[in-house]
């Protein structure tokens, strides 16, 4: 049995008609993300830190404990990882609470 070669003529026959729509996807950029880092000092008491990383970043008392080390061996750790808004109000969030109990804790926010 011998077979033929199916020849295309190069035209596209959807081409010329309206009916057929063709889907675009807008190419839509997502928004840019935002470290929240907290600082180290002399003064705020560990057990504050970690009930501010319990409290407003939802860790677990481990997890909460660790990054108080970090931050007080390195100086500075990051604590999460949102939009920006979020990361605004969460800032915020632990700039008030540190103040209202007279501790000197610094909270601070960048691109990622």
């Amino acid at each position: 049995m011998i077979k033929h070669p199916i020849h295309m003529t190069g035209h596209d026959e959807d081409a010329d008609d309206p009916s057929v729509v063709v889907a675009t996807k807008p190419k839509t950029k997502r928004p840019p993300l935002y470290k929240v880092l907290l600082l180290n000092d002399d003064y705020t008491p560990m057990e504050f830190v970690v009930a501010v990383l319990e409290r407003f970043f939802g860790m677990s008392h481990a997890q909460a404990f660790e990054i108080m080390l970090t931050v007080h061996k390195k100086g500075v750790a990051v604590v999460g990882v949102f939009s920006h808004e979020i990361a605004e109000t969460k800032v915020a969030q632990v700039m008030d609470f540190a103040r209202r109990h007279q501790h000197p804790l610094q909270c601070t926010m960048e691109k990622e």
